[in-house]
């Protein structure tokens, strides 16, 4: 096996893009980082011009604020990357939701769909990765609409969310993580949610593909595209460090 085996099997277990991903009540998380998101949809009356944008980094909690959302106001659910023509004007009322809007391939029709869905007095969720302000956007009319929308940033997870999803994530799968194991993961995954629900796949994928329980050795082989160097232990004061000559020429204590 070469080195680059580990790797490469990896990426194979990448989670697919198109996996469906459940979005109940249950399974969300509330957290001081989504506390504003989560005040701005309770109060739909506050948003300008009947808009409300959430940005944050993927896997922060957009589309499952959006999909919580649309449950209850009972809003149609559009992607930007598939939306080539414009909501239809003789539509209902119904509210919209658009994800994903940095990805927009036809900006002009999102345009028009904003500017239909503001006509007919209907209100529109929008999630993208990044703020309005920095998005590189065409026409020109489409980013006035976009800035004159309440926009919430979804802040990045404390350590509480990071261990409740962890936990969540993990019992969906009925995946059993053993203590050492889940503070392996804790301690090596970068904190973001994105990334710690596809380690929890990959991981379930594995262990049933090998049958065995999930394990470090496990996720040392199988997450090592995802996982982050380990954080050096400072050694105690006044310890004589490993480099120094000292260290080799004073011979180990030996305790009977």
């Amino acid at each position: 096996m070469t080195a680059s085996a580990p790797f490469a099997e990896a990426r194979q277990l990448a989670l697919p893009l198109d996996e469906p991903v459940g979005f109940s009540p249950d399974d969300f998380v509330p957290a001081p980082s989504n506390a504003q998101a989560r005040i701005a949809l309770a109060h739909e009356t506050a948003w300008i011009n009947q808009r409300l944008l959430l940005w944050g980094e993927s896997g922060c909690g957009k589309s499952h604020l959006a999909s919580l959302w649309a449950q209850t106001s009972g809003a149609r659910t559009l992607h930007a990357a598939r939306l080539r023509t414009p909501i239809d004007a003789d539509d209902n009322a119904t509210p919209l939701v658009i994800e994903d809007i940095d990805t927009a391939i036809n900006p002009i029709a999102l345009l028009a769909s904003l500017n239909i869905a503001h006509a007919a007095q209907r209100s529109v969720l929008l999630t993208a990765r990044i703020p309005p302000a920095r998005l590189q956007i065409d026409p020109a009319d489409l980013a006035s609409r976009l800035r004159a929308s309440l926009t919430i940033e979804i802040t990045q997870a404390d350590d509480r969310l990071i261990e409740d999803l962890l936990d969540r994530l993990a019992a969906h799968r009925q995946l059993r993580l053993s203590e050492t194991l889940r503070h392996y993961l804790l301690t090596r995954l970068p904190r973001q949610p994105g990334l710690l629900r596809e380690a929890v796949t990959r991981l379930d994928r594995a262990s049933l593909a090998r049958g065995v329980a999930p394990s470090r050795r496990l996720a040392e082989h199988v997450l090592s595209d995802l996982l982050e160097p380990p954080v050096p232990t400072a050694a105690p004061q006044g310890a004589t460090p490993p480099d120094s000559p000292n260290f080799h020429d004073t011979p180990p204590l030996l305790t009977l």
